[in-house]
């Protein structure tokens, strides 16, 4: 797949803050599922008393969304055009790269031609003998780079009037003919894995929000809009634009119930400990967090019919300014989450999921299929307390973070686990916690031996301060726990002989503290750390 030089890091990070921008657009038409019918008995009197005090202005008014124009009718669907523009789009990465990258070859993967230099003869070696096997690109290109690029190849069929599941099926073919003919390198499981499979997870998100930016414009979508929705699914803008009205219905939502919150902060302090980790140093963030769930439970005559008539889309960009950093690694962090869900009964169902968390110390990706729930019950008029619960199985990745071209990560086949709440008090306040926790094993991976345990845990209160706005404190915590017994998820090379590692934690106004570990565990930065975030 793409290299880490054939798409710049640094115009990538952009156009997802671009992305983020744009879905602000959405803010205007939150609102929360429809509040209960009132009891019949009479409602005690200090709860009366409560639940005023909690609401104080009037609700929004309902939230209904027209549907415009026709969507995926007569013409406006098209089976041929979403094929032609995934096999130019690769056709003009290959091009790219033989004009900037003439000369690049990868003695390892390419068997040394040049990775762009695409014949009949490697096409046909492909298909005949591959051999299909793992890369050795960096974290980012596989885990990143490589689903957004999937999700283009989703974004066109499903603009062009296409169902989720025939999307799919052209994203996960755009991604095998990448394969076999966009480059010469041997092709890749784990690329077929994260554009064939979590390019459809990440691109159907991509495409709902889109759409949902040009819905809330009604019949007459001004400029902004269009734009706004081209940063955030750009094959939809591009189909709108270059087929004019045939492309121009737009994907009727159903009206969901949606949740949007956006924030703004500083981390005061942050600690780091154990083993690949820079001990003891605090540093100060510059935070920007976008987070959507689109289509709560609850809201009468909205039903789960459709993939993804539920998901949580996150984004949380993070800029670093460390004292006793390397000044040649001065990358700064990302984290992106994406869920997906199609409801199969009341409130529960399977869930299709492409997460991503970029951390300084160690990173984690998944695309999964999990089985949860999510829920609302109102304790009160004004009191609500929604829930999500999930687990399951999946092919992941997850190592250390370093400035090489090297794999700096560990595959295999991965468990995963997701506990949410979110206690709504009235238009005053908002506690939120979550809970993930990730197991990378072995299977499926050439590093059998290698395993990745990944908790990363949050806890955040807000207090409304105007209207919409409000002031709020969140305290994150991330640990990962790695072993190998000849191998290093970090570094992918044997562990010195007779190391004996150890591990440390710290939390903010305590002093770190140490123990011993098995020694089987990784005696390098590859093996354990604990971060401590608290923030805002």
């Amino acid at each position: 797949m793409l290299t880490p030089k054939a798409l710049s890091a640094g115009m990538f990070r952009w156009a997802l803050f671009a992305g983020a921008i744009a879905l602000s657009m959405l803010l205007p038409g939150e609102g929360f599922a429809a509040e209960p019918a009132p009891a019949d008995n009479t409602v005690k009197g200090a709860v009366t008393a409560v639940d005023n005090l909690l609401i104080t202005t009037p609700p929004p008014p309902p939230n209904v969304r027209i549907p415009v124009l026709g969507w995926g009718d007569g013409n406006g669907k098209s089976y041929s055009i979403p094929a032609w523009e995934i096999l130019g789009f690769e056709a003009l990465l290959n091009v790219y790269g033989r004009i900037v990258y003439p000369d690049l070859v990868d003695p390892q993967y390419s068997n040394g031609k040049k990775v762009y230099s695409v014949t009949l003869e490697t096409i046909k070696d492909h298909i005949l003998h591959g051999p299909w096997g793992f890369d050795g690109d960096d974290f980012q290109v596989n885990q990143l780079q490589h689903p957004y690029q999937g999700s283009v190849y989703h974004g066109f069929a499903r603009s062009a009037g296409l169902g989720f599941w025939p999307s799919a099926a052209y994203t996960f073919l755009g991604s095998l003919a990448w394969e076999i003919a966009g480059e010469t390198t041997n092709p890749s499981i784990n690329d077929q894995v994260a554009s064939g499979i979590g390019g459809s997870l990440l691109g159907e998100p991509l495409f709902r929000l889109s759409s949902l930016i040009l819905e809330d414009g009604g019949y007459n979508i001004g400029f902004w809009r269009e734009l706004g929705a081209a940063v955030v699914s750009p094959p939809t803008g591009f189909n709108r634009l270059a087929f004019g009205d045939r492309f121009k219905g737009v994907f009727p939502s159903h009206s969901p119930a949606t949740f949007t919150r956006v924030r703004l902060g500083a981390t005061l302090n942050e600690q780091t400990s154990g083993s690949g980790a820079d001990n003891n140093f605090s540093r100060n963030e510059a935070t920007l967090d976008y987070y959507l769930a689109y289509g709560l439970p609850g809201k009468d005559g909205y039903t789960y019919d459709r993939p993804f008539d539920y998901f949580d889309f996150q984004f949380t960009a993070v800029s670093k300014q460390e004292r006793d950093r390397k000044p040649h690694d001065p990358r700064p962090s990302l984290r992106k989450e994406v869920r997906g869900r199609r409801q199969l009964s009341r409130g529960m169902g399977p869930l299709r999921g492409l997460r991503l968390h970029l951390a300084q110390v160690f990173r984690v990706s998944s695309t999964a299929l999990s089985l949860g729930t999510t829920g609302q019950w109102w304790l009160s008029r004004a009191i609500a307390l929604q829930g999500s619960a999930s687990a399951g199985i999946g092919y992941g990745a997850g190592g250390t973070v370093h400035p090489t071209e090297e794999r700096d990560y560990h595959y295999g086949g991965t468990g995963q686990g997701l506990l949410a709440a979110r206690l709504i008090l009235g238009d005053k306040a908002m506690l939120d916690m979550t809970a993930r926790e990730y197991y990378i094993s072995g299977l499926g991976s050439p590093q059998t031996d290698g395993s990745e345990r990944i908790f990363r845990g949050n806890a955040a209160f807000i207090v409304s301060i105007y209207k919409r706005h409000g002031i709020g404190i969140q305290y994150v915590r991330s640990v990962r726990d790695a072993s190998a017994s000849s191998y290093n998820p970090g570094f992918d090379r044997p562990l010195e002989p007779g190391a004996s590692p150890t591990t440390s934690s710290a939390t903010p106004g305590s002093a770190p503290s140490s123990g011993g570990l098995p020694k089987s565990r990784l005696a390098d930065p590859g093996c354990c750390g604990k971060r401590t975030e608290p923030w805002r």
